[in-house]
């Protein structure tokens, strides 16, 4: 790892980036200490300053100047991730691109748009209301994150069984090199042949091979008709194995969210809600009137031979935002259970065919725990997590939950699957990386090596 420039040179290049950017170029500690961390239980640790640029030329120029004094840069978007990716191990600049948020077309006839970086979800999937279209962009990761985060993460969340993640919703980009380059990956066709897939190398990048600025993204219709539908089992497994069954059979499902018994607890306690306290499935449907009806008839009948109790339904929009939310606030329901707590979370994927077994051996794990650890996740594409509510002043509490945190991640990998389906590398998981890519991670580190050989991007995240 690149050792940090000494004073003299850290010093030079804030001057530098302050004529550049004017006030937009802080030292305040109050603004350093809001970009040290993201929602993670890694310590913070603060950039030496925070920029704020507005424009690709005004990023290009900020990253040429960082790389004539190797002062590293720390992409920020809204700080909303749980791998420390965000925090600045060796100083430097905090780019928050925050200002960059234009966006800058919508095409409905193609059923794309171009946006900057620092536009969230919300805020586009809002515009598109006014626009007179029936679009909006699908991937949901639950936070309102910013978009160039979001790629940069290779994010996902409730919808990705039915939507996909990022992966299969950026269509092009535009970034900022480690030189100050200016390159644009992709186009708006929707295949390419040409060359190598630099669009796909840097999403899920973590802001190490480059700084992304634009996103062109895909954007889809509004489905008809979306009914959601909430049912409690007697036991985990009977849930997890009615999610295998539904997508054995083929069930166009939009959403599949599980929720154990203390995670129903926990959102009980936070939302103000009363559902059963036992393992749910959250499911919602997307399509015609008949295909939604048709669709729901076929799963509730799986859910009777497996033990589930009737269907709670949320047809109304209002009644769906309610019930999504409480699963959107299950992290924070989490914490709550432990008052002053941080949160460690994992973030395994497997095949579906797997999930049943993955979970009850790591069920089986935290009953050995007195640490709240609440599971939940996107089943439908076998994404699963568990949230450790930690003390964060406790050193012995976090070796105990990093020691189960291995053991999820090792039934994971031995069963086909991923160390982590939507939340990256980041800090937290580097050694998990090599057990799961083993000699590949030295190609990962060549092409580091080769794209930003002074190490200036993001440092410290993904590879050591």
């Amino acid at each position: 790892m690149t050792e940090r420039p000494d004073p003299a040179s850290r010093q030079a290049a804030i001057a530098e980036v302050a004529q550049l950017l004017g006030e937009r170029l802080t030292t305040a500690d109050k603004e350093r200490a809001g970009h040290a961390k993201d929602a993670c239980h890694h310590a913070p640790q603060a950039p030496d300053a925070v920029a704020f640029p507005e424009n690709n030329a005004e990023v290009a120029e900020l990253v040429r100047i960082c790389a004539r004094y190797r002062f590293p840069i720390v992409p920020y978007g809204t700080g909303t991730g749980v791998e420390g990716g965000v925090v600045a191990v060796q100083g430097g600049v905090s780019l928050d691109t925050s200002r960059m948020n234009k966006i800058l077309r919508v095409g409905a006839e193609d059923m794309d748009a171009t946006v900057q970086a620092g536009v969230t979800r919300m805020q586009l999937n809002g515009h598109l209301k006014t626009t007179g279209t029936d679009l909006f962009f699908p991937v949901d990761p639950g936070a309102d994150a910013s978009l160039g985060g979001m790629a940069a993460t290779c994010a996902s969340g409730s919808s990705a069984v039915r939507y996909g993640t990022m992966r299969e919703n950026v269509l092009a980009m535009t970034a900022v090199m480690a030189d100050g380059r200016i390159i644009r990956t992709g186009t708006r066709a929707r295949k390419s042949a040409a060359g190598y897939d630099l669009n796909h190398l840097l999403i899920g990048s973590e802001g190490t091979l480059g700084v992304i600025t634009e996103v062109t993204l895909k954007l889809v219709h509004f489905p008809e008709a979306i009914s959601s539908a909430v049912c409690a089992f007697g036991d985990i497994g009977s849930a997890v194995n009615t999610v295998i069954e539904v997508l054995t059979n083929g069930i166009s499902m939009a959403r599949i969210e599980l929720l154990d018994e203390i995670q129903m607890a926990a959102v009980n306690q936070y939302s103000g809600l009363n559902y059963n306290e036992a393992p749910t499935l959250f499911f919602e449907f997307h399509g015609t009137e008949p295909a939604v009806e048709d669709q729901a008839r076929r799963v509730e009948k799986i859910v009777s031979r497996r033990g589930g109790e009737r269907f709670h339904w949320a047809t109304e929009s209002g009644e769906r935002d309610k019930l999504w939310q409480a699963r959107y606030d299950a992290y924070y329901a989490s914490l709550a259970l432990r008052p002053g707590s941080v949160g460690y979370v994992t973030d395994v994927c497997v095949p579906i065919s797997e999930l049943a077994e993955c979970i009850r051996l790591t069920k089986k794990d935290l009953e050995g725990t007195q640490v709240p650890a609440p599971l939940f996740g996107h089943v439908g594409d076998g994404n699963f997590h568990v949230v450790f509510a930690i003390d964060p002043d406790s050193p012995a509490e976090l070796e105990e939950v990093r020691a189960l945190d291995r053991r999820i991640v090792a039934y994971a990998l031995a069963r086909g699957g991923t160390s982590t389906g939507e939340h990256g590398i980041g800090l937290g998981k580097l050694d998990a990386l090599l057990d799961e890519h083993a000699e590949a991670v030295a190609v990962m580190s060549a092409i580091k090596k080769a794209l930003d050989p002074d190490n200036i991007l993001n440092p410290g995240k993904v590879l050591r």
